[in-house]
């Protein structure tokens, strides 16, 4: 537990396929605390906010974020709304990706955060990584599997074809 004084950072997110982005976020996040608790969202709840469920259980993602050596703790969240979390958690500073900079939600959780006295603090999103990319990737690697064994399987019965006649 953080010590009176301290300042206690939250950085919540699904994380799911867990990545360099990830890594980065939890690593500069902790940069700018004292105590850092790292907010997994339950799969019920990421199914809610991303219109699908993680490729990775709860339980799993838990345990890669909790063994982050950035990380202090983690918090399991079951709810969407952020303030109900900080009720619960008590932290100072709330880190989120820049690609809520600037919007309604951003902007929403900003003004709730502000009445509470909470900062929050926007990190560079990674561009080149992330797991909707990778999710992407795995699909793009699974799909063509099926037409390229056809392929080589029409090559091998036209070659026997051509061996026999």
């Amino acid at each position: 537990m953080p010590q009176a004084g301290h300042t206690v950072g939250y950085a919540p997110g699904v994380w799911d396929l867990f990545h360099i982005g990830h890594l980065n976020v939890l690593r500069h996040a902790r940069s700018r605390c004292d105590y850092l608790v790292a907010g997994v969202v339950s799969d019920a709840m990421a199914a809610l906010a991303k219109g699908r469920a993680p490729v990775i259980p709860l339980v799993e993602r838990l345990e890669i974020v909790r063994s982050v050596r950035y990380v202090d703790a983690a918090f399991v969240e079951t709810v969407p709304d952020k303030l109900v979390t900080w009720e619960q958690v008590r932290f100072d500073v709330l880190f989120k990706g820049d690609d809520w900079r600037g919007t309604p939600k951003g902007e929403r959780l900003e003004r709730d955060f502000a009445a509470v006295g909470v900062e929050v603090v926007y990190f560079p999103y990674t561009v080149h990584t992330s797991s909707t990319h990778l999710r992407a990737a795995l699909a793009a690697l699974a799909e063509p599997a099926a037409p390229a064994a056809d392929s080589a399987r029409n090559h091998r019965t036209e070659n026997a074809a051509q061996n026999t006649t």
